[in-house]
């Protein structure tokens, strides 16, 4: 599978997937951004059971802002409509592949119940 390109209009849809989603925040005149743009078309191309999508913050400045994006590359890991990582650097190929085997291995139902948690705690 390619990467697909998200926009303030198909991120949120994207995140509701049912598939883990990768998003790799770039611009095209950031040199870090260029170099780690063929590691993360590898990746995706080695995982079909992941979205790997990018976002250009030149064009997208709103959801980049919306975000909190302050310096690119930044990657963000969604798992059923949760954030489970989210960090500026590029990655090497082996800690990509190591956030992945990471983000798989992640049990949701204890993220999940541990999030209400924190949502009656901070209600009550």
């Amino acid at each position: 599978m390619t990467t697909i390109n998200l926009d303030k209009h198909t991120f949120q849809a994207a995140i509701g997937s049912s598939q883990p989603l990768i998003v790799d925040f770039w611009a095209p005149w950031c040199g870090p951004c260029r170099n780690f743009a063929p590691v993360f078309e590898a990746a995706a191309e080695k995982h079909t059971d992941i979205t790997f999508a990018k976002v250009n913050t030149e064009e997208q400045q709103e959801l980049a802002a919306g975000m909190n994006i302050r310096s690119i590359p930044t990657l963000m890991v969604f798992r059923e409509q949760v954030l489970l990582y989210s960090q500026p650097g590029a990655l090497s190929g082996s800690q990509l592949e190591e956030l992945i085997t990471q983000v798989k291995a992640v049990d949701m139902q204890k993220v999940h119940a541990e999030l209400a948690e924190q949502e009656s705690q901070q209600n009550a």
